[in-house]
């Protein structure tokens, strides 16, 4: 197949190579990541944010070790719920994770639907390190819940134009997190290039990026089937056991898709019907902005539903 092709000319030539898969939730990317690691001895570096924490398995759709097929997966259930990861301590994991990998001379694989996380690595954002700050955050929280997601929105829009053009103002985690860094330090987010000439500068990675576009009504059929399997693998159980926990529910893993749907349920104040409606409406929101997301990379080679047949 010609992407097989051309991936393999883009690794004969590039010294610092770096694969990026791409695309929503629910497009495939697990099997298709699966068959091109076999291909090219690839490293699967999870760029799913949700997937960093443990206890989140079945709503994250963490591939089973099992199931792995033998290749080595990182970023993955590298911390509990209730020690947040920030996008800085991210991008310094994966980049040491590369640079591993490139010791081992295989090839490093970035694989998952979380735009920022891609973008960190791939255009080199030097991100400020800055602990969370709960009393601002609940304070900025409390403003979006008095006053809506585009108060705060607008308020990013002064302080970092940049940021707020990257980030949906619906996504009040993330507006809130680029607010705090910005009130704390005075410096903006994501705009900001690493300006590092050491070998393990990311400018210096060569990357070659792999996107699944779907119809979208056949991709919102496939959320919709994806949310009726994790159910039936015992997703409720799982939010239960982290409730039992008793970790804040304004954490970013007891926030993010397919836990905070279904407290509700688990408190007796919705049905399961009301709760995966839910679910599956704001998995498909997320999957149509990941897509907003994609669409600005440049030289993103495209696949189609019959090429991802093909290929898996």
């Amino acid at each position: 197949m010609k992407i097989l092709k051309d991936l393999t000319s883009f690794l004969k030539s590039a010294k610092r190579p770096l694969v990026v898969l791409l695309g929503p939730t629910a497009s495939g990317k697990t099997s298709l990541s699966l068959k091109i690691a076999h291909e090219i001895g690839g490293e699967i570096i999870s760029t799913d944010s949700r997937q960093l924490y443990k206890g989140l398995e079945i709503g994250s759709d963490i591939l089973a070790p099992e199931e792995q097929e033998g290749l080595p997966h990182h970023m993955m259930a590298i911390s509990t719920p209730d020690k947040e990861i920030s996008l800085a301590e991210y991008t310094e994991q994966a980049m040491a994770i590369i640079e591993e990998i490139y010791e081992r001379k295989h090839v490093p694989m970035l694989v998952g639907g979380t735009g920022l996380y891609i973008s960190a690595i791939t255009e080199g954002y030097d991100v400020p390190r800055v602990p969370a700050d709960k009393k601002l955050r609940a304070e900025l929280q409390k403003k979006a819940a008095e006053k809506g997601p585009l108060y705060l929105h607008e308020k990013l829009k002064k302080l970092d134009p940049e940021a707020a053009k990257k980030i949906h103002p619906n996504n009040i985690r993330y507006v809130v997190r680029a607010l705090e860094i910005n009130i704390k330090t005075g410096k903006n987010k994501t705009d900001k290039k690493s300006s590092t000439s050491s070998s393990t500068s990311t400018n210096e990675l060569e990357t070659f990026m792999i996107g699944i576009d779907w119809p979208r009504e056949e991709l919102y059929e496939r959320v919709g089937q994806r949310v009726e399997i994790q159910l039936k693998r015992g997703l409720v159980d799982e939010v239960k056991k982290l409730l039992e926990h008793s970790f804040d529910e304004e954490l970013p893993a007891m926030s993010s898709l397919g836990a905070k749907e279904l407290f509700p349920f688990i408190r007796g104040d919705a049905t399961l019907e009301e709760c995966t409606a839910q679910l599956k409406q704001n998995t498909r929101n997320y999957a149509k902005r990941q897509m907003t997301w994609f669409r600005k990379y440049k030289d993103v080679h495209w696949i189609t539903p019959k090429d991802l047949d093909e290929l898996t």
